[in-house]
């Protein structure tokens, strides 16, 4: 009886710990993938925009003036209608960039970059709203590994839009830049010349085992493998499959690397075991005294100067 007893209480335990590590696993998933911050508010997102760089308040009223500020929606293989803005430069020109947001963003949290392109270096620009951000459609956020996909073919729209001459070079920051990385690895239609990465992570998997053990204190095991694999099952992908760094790995296209010296979110040590990863050519630009998603807020000049510099090497 006593036998039968211990029997029964190990099986109780086994079962209340898987118990709790799905209930961890799902309550991480719909934390990390489906937060309440979803970047949908538009107007605040202008507000926070317009408090960073009240510089951009003028150039937006002069588009929507002028009608220059136009959005325009696609639906990608899975269905989903997706929304994204663009801007043709002041001139005719060839040299074009599609600018990609980060995480609960949307493509008016990255206007800034967009000033930069087509206000300073006279660009056209191609803003999308990545899954279940700013107007597109989606369930959950998809940390730019099948955003990758609706990035490309976002790169066949702005180049439908600006024409077959178009030269392009995809600009991302944090997940944006973890997407452009994943990018990177595919197979680049001819008007691809180079890409820009700020902060961007080297994998999911290494960015959420970050994430646990500083929020929770919780080590990978068993829960992250568990959620990796519910994300697999409910989205199919999973966190280690979503790698930046296995990608950039056959990239052979130029790129240059952003990163703040002092980034803890995406922490800085990631941008150089990237870097060492990719191919030639490639460039390395480690931003003294910056946070996560900072170095353009902080060094408005030194940063437009080195894409300037960078990106005229591949686009003139």
């Amino acid at each position: 009886m006593k036998r039968k007893w211990i029997v029964y209480s190990v099986i109780g335990i086994v079962l209340l710990f898987i118990a709790g590590v799905a209930a961890g696993g799902f309550y991480m998933l719909n934390y990390s993938l489906t937060p309440q911050n979803r970047g949908k508010n538009e107007a605040e997102s202008y507000k926070v925009m317009y408090a960073k760089y009240p510089f951009m308040k003028a150039w937006v009223d002069s588009l929507n003036q002028t009608s220059a500020l136009k959005d325009t929606f696609i639906n990608n293989k899975a269905g989903l209608c997706l929304h994204a803005y663009y801007i043709a430069a002041p001139h005719p020109t060839a040299k074009t960039a599609v600018i990609v947001h980060g995480y609960t963003d949307n493509a008016i949290r990255m206007m800034h970059i967009g000033y930069l392109y087509n206000h300073d270096l006279q660009y056209n620009i191609l803003l999308p709203d990545l899954q279940y951000h700013g107007r597109s459609e989606g369930n959950a956020i998809q940390m730019g590994w099948k955003d990758r996909l609706d990035v490309m073919k976002w790169m066949d729209v702005a180049q439908h839009i600006y024409g077959d001459s178009t030269r392009m070079v995809i600009h991302g920051i944090s997940m944006g830049a973890a997407t452009t990385m994943m990018v990177s690895g595919e197979q680049q239609p001819p008007y691809v010349k180079c890409f820009v990465e700020d902060c961007g992570y080297t994998s999911v998997w290494d960015e959420f085992s970050k994430e646990i053990k500083e929020q929770f204190d919780l080590s990978p095991f068993p829960l992250l493998y568990f959620s990796s694999a519910l994300c697999k099952l409910k989205y199919g992908w999973g966190f280690k499959e979503a790698s930046a760094l296995n990608q950039v790995k056959k990239c052979h296209l130029p790129m240059l690397f952003i990163h703040g010296s002092v980034d803890t979110y995406v922490p800085t040590k990631m941008v150089y075991t990237l870097f060492e990863s990719k191919p030639e050519p490639k460039e390395l630009w480690i931003v003294p005294g910056a946070k996560h998603a900072v170095s353009y807020q902080e060094n408005q000049k030194a940063y437009t100067d080195k894409v300037q510099r960078f990106t005229s090497k591949y686009i003139q």
